[in-house]
């Protein structure tokens, strides 16, 4: 009979131990955020935005890594095989929904091994030729492609990107036939674009909005249905073409398996950093439009694009490089 109690007492210490370390605030030590793509770009600019404001709410630092290559699955693997604790994140965008018709041996489920925490914003991409450019409207664009075919490229972000997939549906609408010339990120696109080796790129508002502001770029057209607020002089591309309209996105996500309690801490905790007034003058200046939605929400537009896109990606047969 003591035995039996003495075991008894133990299993409880042992239960209310366990359940002591499970309340534990989060978090207790600094958290990484993986950028699957290089410095300066949207997702490296709004990532550090965030971070600096989280980071302050919760006394502990976060570490944003940028860890570029093959559209996003250098890092997204990473995230995917790390424990579900919280302190392994990664801020994708829009492609990540796309990366499954990309890349057909994929090392990773889109869905299972990753919990989604927010969808933090979108923005428009901007269509951008050199300020000496030739091209001072859509129109203009469409009419070289079509009296000299193939003879135009775009750069974009890398293959299946919202940037790669804007210029898809350009070609697709307009029926002309743009080149599409990847690059590890946007910002490498428009070093490029500045440089002379392309006559136009694809970006998204972050990336843009500080060359339009250099006078190093001008804009020819946003790419959603109407003129973007930030950027309200500037022509949407449906204006020369008819029903085109197409955004990217950025959200955070954790590995597959994160308790729901835990995303949802997460979750409201960046929501919470989007509406601090400094947070949102600043990505209002880059072009980035703040959402902050739920987990479920966010799972919910995943699923929204991966049914949208995947088939314009198979009938365009983009595949990855």
């Amino acid at each position: 009979m003591a035995g039996w109690v003495w075991r008894t007492a133990v299993a409880a210490a042992a239960m209310i131990a366990a359940g002591i370390a499970s309340a534990q605030p989060f978090p207790t030590k600094a958290v990484h955020i993986l950028v699957p793509y290089p410095p300066g770009g949207g997702v490296d600019v709004l990532t550090r935005t965030l971070a600096d404001t989280v980071s302050k709410s919760w006394r502990q630092s976060i570490v944003v890594e940028n860890r570029p290559g093959a559209g996003g699955v250098i890092a997204s693997q990473a995230i995917a095989t790390s424990a579900p604790d919280g302190y392994n994140l990664i801020m994708v965008a829009s492609g990540h929904a796309t990366n499954p018709f990309l890349y057909p041996k994929l090392p990773y489920d889109t869905f299972k091994d990753f919990s989604p925490i927010s969808l933090l914003a979108s923005s428009p991409n901007v269509l951008l030729v050199r300020t000496d450019s030739p091209f001072k409207s859509v129109g203009d664009v469409i009419a070289a492609a079509k009296a000299k075919p193939g003879s135009l490229s775009f750069a974009h972000a890398g293959n299946g990107t919202s940037t790669h997939l804007a210029g898809e549906l350009l070609n697709n609408l307009a029926k002309i036939d743009l080149e599409a010339i990847p690059y590890k990120g946007g910002a490498p696109a428009i070093n490029d674009l500045l440089g002379g080796q392309i006559p136009m790129s694809f970006n998204n508002g972050p990336e843009s909005v500080g060359q339009l502001q250099a006078g190093t770029v001008r804009a020819l057209a946003v790419t959603t249905a109407t003129r973007a607020p930030f950027l309200p002089d500037v022509p949407s591309m449906s204006e020369a073409v008819p029903g085109y309209d197409t955004e990217v996105w950025w959200g955070l996500l954790g590995p597959g398996g994160m308790p729901a309690d835990l995303a949802g801490q997460i979750s409201r905790d960046f929501v919470a950093a989007l509406n601090t007034p400094s947070v949102k003058e600043r990505l209002g200046k880059l072009g980035a439009i703040p959402i902050g939605s739920t987990p479920d929400k966010f799972d919910a537009k995943i699923h929204a694009d991966y049914d949208k896109w995947g088939p314009i990606i198979k009938a365009a047969g983009m595949m990855a490089e």
